[in-house]
């Protein structure tokens, strides 16, 4: 069972000129009286404005600014400027005396646009400094892919940004987030779809990868029917670190792997296949090719690292399924090799290697069907093996879906990060109850801190290019 909650680069920045914009409002000049700085007061005013790769970036700004910025890096999907997880958080922001600001990133290149994504966000910050005035604070906030970006600016950010606020991030990276998605896809095709041609990687265009994507979400649903095939489809959602808490529902009992498979089921049976095998599309344009490998893989090992082995053995054998004979099946055919480029490229733009410059928060929920928990384990490893743990906080929402915030516990994770930047402590800032506190007393949708642990993410990969 899962571990449940214990309680119910610089140098590139203003590369990028800003080659139009807009401004609505009038601007003066006011003192923050907290930072002591002299910042530009304005009127209620949206900006926009056009960078020199083509990004678009927008802004807005309230009357009674205080002099801080969140510069917002929005997620996965088409290039379109962003400044605020949803149009209730940048009011609710705004009305707490933040400027908020980010980019479209890139239009020319793929959803996956981290090959663009954190200059056009120190672009923008530019853009903003000469057009309202250089803020007296800067916080980036990032979800989703967005969060990896995030992730990136925390670490590349000093002097630009002051601190750093993830929603849901994708912080394990694009090259672990493409591999352990590869295992769950080869699971199914293998044993679900035998003897069937499945195009896995190498999609033609979106069309290609939303073929596949129907062709294993059939292959699940008709599997779901027996014993067997439920045993299978736990195997593969093992494998892709996949949430047993499904929407509109309870959490399965401890020690119920049939109800853990149902919530699982309901995931992938509900788009969550659509969405990886899209995302596969967008990442292999942005690194040019296939970046995932499994050549030599051993998969009874890589079930062993995972936090749902007891789960799949146990519908194994309610089955009357040889899980061994399966497992080799499955090392057996394990020959995919990647493009050692594109596998490079990737490493490049879509990790977050880890070193940090600023503190960060990251916030998640606990049964994410997209990122999944893990990756946060993941990623306090290799802070932790940078030697930079002490800038790092982690905090988790009881709640299924993936950014799946309300309103409050967004807020709640700004006055924390803007806080800590404030007294250049911790302290309890990032405390469940502290925040639950915080976010409740706003009255914007409810919260639901809880303290937590995640289990380890399955990758079972250790070295980058190894079976490339």
């Amino acid at each position: 069972m899962p571990r449940r909650l214990l309680r119910i680069p610089t140098a590139v920045a203003g590369s990028l000129a800003l080659t139009a914009a807009t401004l609505t409002g009038t601007a003066g000049a006011a003192t923050d009286t907290r930072a002591g700085t002299t910042v530009a007061a304005t009127s209620p005013s949206h900006l926009s404005g056009t960078l020199a790769d083509g990004a678009t970036w927008i802004a807005d700004v309230p009357a009674d600014w205080n002099g801080t910025l969140l510069l917002f890096s929005h997620g996965y999907g088409p290039a379109v400027a962003q400044d605020a997880p949803s149009d209730e958080a940048r009011t609710a922001l705004l009305s707490e005396g933040y400027a908020v600001a980010g980019s479209s990133f890139d239009p020319q290149g793929s959803w996956w646009a981290l090959n663009s994504a954190e200059r056009d966000q120190f672009a923008t910050l530019d853009a903003f400094g000469r057009t309202v005035g250089r803020p007296s604070r800067t916080l980036s906030v990032g979800l989703s892919m967005g969060g990896l970006v995030n992730a990136q600016i925390a670490r590349d950010g000093a002097g630009r940004v002051d601190g750093a606020l993830g929603l849901c991030s994708l912080v394990a990276g694009g090259v672990d987030l493409d591999d352990y998605q590869y295992d769950a896809e080869y699971t199914i095709a293998s044993l679900l779809m035998p003897g069937q041609d499945v195009r896995l990687t190498g999609f033609a265009d979106a069309a290609d990868a939303a073929a596949t994507a129907q062709r294993l979400t059939d292959a699940v649903i008709a599997a779901q029917a027996t014993p067997q095939g439920r045993a299978r489809i736990a195997l593969a959602a093992a494998y892709l670190n996949q949430s047993d808490w499904a929407p509109d529902q309870n959490p399965p009992a401890p020690g119920d792997p049939e109800g853990q498979e149902a919530q699982q089921f309901a995931w992938l049976s509900q788009g969550v296949l659509g969405f990886i095998e899209n995302g596969r599309w967008s990442i292999e344009q942005s690194a040019g090719g296939n970046t995932s490998w499994n050549a030599g893989l051993d998969y009874a090992a890589l079930l062993r690292d995972s936090e749902h082995a007891g789960q799949v053995r146990a519908l194994y054998r309610k089955a009357g399924l040889d899980l061994r004979a399966d497992l080799a099946t499955l090392t057996r055919g394990a020959h995919l090799h990647a493009d050692p480029g594109a596998r490079r490229r990737l490493e490049a733009s879509s990790t977050a290697g880890q070193s940090l410059a600023v503190p960060l928060l990251n916030l998640h929920t606990i049964a994410d069907q997209l990122v999944p928990v893990q990756q946060e384990a993941a990623f306090a490893e290799r802070v932790r093996a940078a030697g930079d743990d002490r800038l790092l906080r982690q905090a988790y929402v009881a709640r299924q879906g993936h950014c799946a915030f309300t309103t409050a516990e967004i807020v709640a994770g700004v006055r924390a990060i803007d806080r800590r930047v404030t007294t250049g402590r911790w302290g309890d800032v990032a405390e469940p109850a502290v925040l639950q506190s915080s976010a409740l007393s706003l009255n914007l949708g409810g919260a639901a801190f809880v303290r937590y642990r995640p289990g380890r993410l399955v990758v079972g990969r250790h070295s980058s290019l190894i079976g490339s």
